[in-house]
């Protein structure tokens, strides 16, 4: 855990906001809190096993002026969810957004995905959205918060060789709404469902998924973010809404 001690702040000083994102330390949940540490936001990051990358994370917010923290965490497991969010609540003294952005991905035919592999993207892709949320929720009802859940295209459009992906961010797209409906009015809650996003130098993948989309690109970690701020600092009275970031290929 890397923590820097808190500057005291003038007595007009309008307090800082701040996020705490799942899985913040590699990839789009990294970009995300980079995105949000820039429109002014405190950040706090998580992550299981890229130790190294989370506090890589951290020094670049700090760079930024942003205070940050990286807490290790399983988003499978309540008990480590709890022990998080009582960290971040005692570090900052509020918390106004949560991103679940923490999620597993594999390449798997259907009729080969064993039970463990269904048990353990639906633990991470949708229990731990749950688990989240609802140890947030005391702390971001008081603060007229707002929970952003990384979706995903598949979760609309089927994926013939993501079976157990596609099912459980499906589940996650529900779980926002009827999360919505339950946390309102206090707390908004909506969804960005990224479709293609590349990391990396293009290849023949990539290439073909651009080709095929009307955008005529592939997405980025920073499309996917943007998307992110959009829920973030806009309008509380939007909510419920599933937001596709994919260059309108969920449209072929």
């Amino acid at each position: 855990m890397s923590v820097q001690p808190m500057q005291p702040e003038s007595s007009d000083a309008k307090p800082r906001r701040v996020a705490l994102i799942t899985g913040g330390a590699i990839r789009i949940g990294r970009e995300v809190a980079l995105t949000l540490a820039r429109a002014g936001m405190d950040i706090a990051i998580t992550y299981r096993g890229s130790a190294d990358e989370a506090h890589h994370t951290v020094e670049e917010i700090e760079s930024l002026g942003a205070q940050a923290i990286a807490l290790q965490m399983d988003v499978r497991e309540e008990a480590s969810v709890r022990d998080t969010v009582a960290v971040v609540e005692e570090r900052f003294g509020t918390l106004d957004l949560l991103v679940n952005s923490a999620a597993v991905f594999q390449s798997v035919a259907l009729d080969t995905i064993s039970v463990e592999q269904w048990d353990e993207t639906f633990d991470t892709n949708a229990r731990g959205p749950f688990l989240m949320s609802r140890e947030a929720l005391p702390y971001l009802k008081a603060a007229q918060g707002r929970i952003v859940n990384l979706g995903s295209l598949g979760g609309i459009n089927p994926w013939a060789e993501h079976a157990h992906y596609c099912a459980s961010k499906a589940a996650l797209h529900m779980l926002t709404q009827t999360m919505a409906k339950a946390f309102a009015p206090d707390v908004s809650v909506n969804c960005v469902a990224p479709g293609y996003i590349h990391f990396g130098e293009p290849d023949k993948v990539s290439e073909r998924f651009a080709a095929k989309t009307p955008m005529k690109r592939n997405g980025s970690a920073n499309d996917v973010a943007q998307a992110v701020l959009f829920f973030a600092t806009g309008p509380h009275f939007i909510t419920g809404q599933i937001m596709t970031v994919d260059g309108g290929l969920g449209l072929t």
